[in-house]
């Protein structure tokens, strides 16, 4: 259609065509053909169109339909998994697992990280905790450490969460990607900020630290979870990603974090996620209890009932 046309049927019949091709294309010789699809969730943008509103479903009709095969890819499991609860046993799975510490240990003889195998498999361990086994996190944070020459993953991992480092800018478009994915943007932030303060926390603790009734809070959190950013366990809400976490602590104030706050905070995340390490490493001090406006603490147990 031409630039500037009004009529509202040109989305439609654009995606109308795409769901025709994907569904009766075949090869030359007339077999059916397989298509890989990257990111094929990025079709719910089209939402918003005219007469698309329920574009996802009949996307998924279309490949019901059709006899020929396709790979979908996408970062976002629950959007995934709720899309295609009732969807024929055609369709496989496959989730694409964190990394295990002896991969970790081929990725730091591939960069000459420790001069011999104990101290790599120590080193690969100590990675693989900090990381979590996320395969970007962990080539990033390995060819850090590989830089500093020192075998200190720690450090390496305070200098990754500075400004526009590469870890700290990996983890600053996952947060942005998915909280444009979702709806609330500034509760959402509001929201992460406080999990990233403390978790894991109740609905009801959580609507009291932003301010909002536990209705709305539970639709906000019900947003996360549909972009993965948060996992929730017995009614208590944590993030899905710590590193994640780690950087929302760093960058999610005003004011930038300075090296103090950068060291303190990557000794205290070490530890928390590899304990054995606090002997040797964790030089600072545990924080201290947080407490509200009115100078209580905010780490005793709440006395509010839950109610979701």
């Amino acid at each position: 259609m031409p630039p500037g046309t009004a009529d509202t049927r040109a989305a439609r019949a654009a995606f109308e065509a795409v769901c025709h091709f994907l569904k009766h294309s075949r090869a030359t010789n007339g077999t059916p053909v397989t298509f890989l699809l990257d990111e094929a969730l990025e079709l719910r943008t089209f939402k918003s169109f005219p007469g698309l509103r329920g574009v996802l479903r009949e996307f998924w009709q279309t490949l019901c339909e059709s006899p020929n095969r396709f790979v979908l890819t996408t970062r976002f499991v629950t959007r995934t998994m709720r899309l295609f609860h009732n969807a024929p046993e055609r369709f496989e799975f496959m989730h694409l697992p964190p990394l295990t510490p002896r991969e970790v240990t081929a990725t730091l003889t591939r960069l000459n990280i420790g001069e011999t195998y104990d101290e790599r498999l120590e080193l690969a361990r100590i990675i693989h905790a900090l990381t979590d086994g996320r395969p970007l996190y962990l080539r990033l944070l390995a060819e850090a450490t590989a830089n500093m020459g020192a075998g200190d993953p720690v450090s390496a991992l305070a200098t990754q969460m500075a400004p526009g480092a590469p870890l700290s800018m990996a983890c600053r478009f996952c947060y942005e990607l998915r909280l444009h994915r979702a709806r609330g943007y500034g509760a959402l932030k509001a929201i992460l900020q406080v999990l990233a303060m403390e978790e894991p926390l109740t609905l009801t603790e959580i609507a009291h630290r932003v301010e909002r009734t536990p209705g709305s809070t539970k639709d906000y959190l019900s947003w996360l979870e549909d972009v993965d950013l948060l996992n929730v366990r017995q009614k208590h809400y944590s993030f899905a990603d710590p590193v994640l976490r780690l950087w929302v602590r760093l960058h999610g104030e005003a004011k930038p974090p300075g090296e103090e706050d950068l060291a303190r905070e990557a000794q205290e995340y070490a530890v928390h996620r590899f304990p054995y390490m606090e002997p040797a490493m964790a030089s600072a001090e545990a924080p201290a209890a947080t407490t509200d406006d009115m100078g209580r603490n905010r780490d005793r147990a709440w006395g509010m009932i839950e109610i979701d």
